[in-house]
């Protein structure tokens, strides 16, 4: 669910198939195998968890910003209903299946709402290519620039690898979605290339980045 330095404005979200509103990329990828669902993760600055129904408002509000609808899937225009069903019924339901873990970080003092993010499309070693997911992010805009998101990225990437066994976590992002590529390369992902007109983004076809990080990757502090 698309975030951050760089010269521009930290970027909302990674990916247009990996952002938390969107399905599995994969339908037929199996799952983690277990319920995800009350995971937590911290940081020294964050706490990473599912959102509730206290969130719904501000999901909604920060949606509206013009560089999320822009850089990732969520619905446009984004009703209220679009942030309530994500809260109620998509987060509990992907987490249960083991198939997307999504989570809000909140500012650990304040319990303010930064952004969310997501291991998306989750597979298990059992699956024709082993464990697998794809990392996905977006920052409200007030929280950017600030080193959220990369400190987010890095603890949920962390813990992908020790908790379900990931073998490759892919970051994809729309071409020009400098900020998001910022955080990834500062998190240790190595870009891969280019997905020349891979997606159709609000009517136009767009071309991507890939990149991954594998398990030994130095993840930096």
């Amino acid at each position: 669910m698309q975030q951050t330095t760089a010269n521009m404005p930290e970027s909302p979200e990674t990916a247009p198939g990996a952002e938390p509103h969107a399905q599995a990329a994969d339908s037929q990828a199996p799952g983690s195998g277990r319920d995800l669902t009350g995971t937590m993760i911290t940081t020294g600055r964050l706490v990473l968890t599912a959102p509730t129904s206290a969130d719904i408002d501000a999901i909604y509000r920060i949606c509206q910003d013009p560089a999320i609808q822009r850089y990732t899937a969520v619905p446009s225009p984004y009703e209220y209903e679009h942030a309530r069903d994500f809260v109620e019924k998509s987060v509990p339901g992907w987490a249960k299946e083991g198939s997307n873990a999504v989570f809000g970080f909140y500012h650990a003092t304040s319990g303010q709402l930064l952004g969310m993010i997501g291991l998306h499309g989750i597979s298990g070693p059992q699956a024709k290519n082993g464990a697998m997911a794809e990392v996905g992010y977006w920052t409200a805009p007030e929280a950017r620039r600030q080193g959220y998101t990369l400190e987010a990225v890095r603890a949920i990437c962390r813990w992908g690898f020790a908790q379900l066994g990931l073998q490759r976590i892919e970051w994809i992002a729309f071409d020009g979605n400098e900020g998001s590529r910022a955080v990834a390369v500062k998190a240790g992902f190595t870009v891969e290339g280019k997905l020349r007109s891979r997606w159709v983004q609000r009517g136009e076809r767009l071309d991507g980045w890939i990149g991954s990080l594998l398990p030994g990757d130095p993840i930096p502090q």
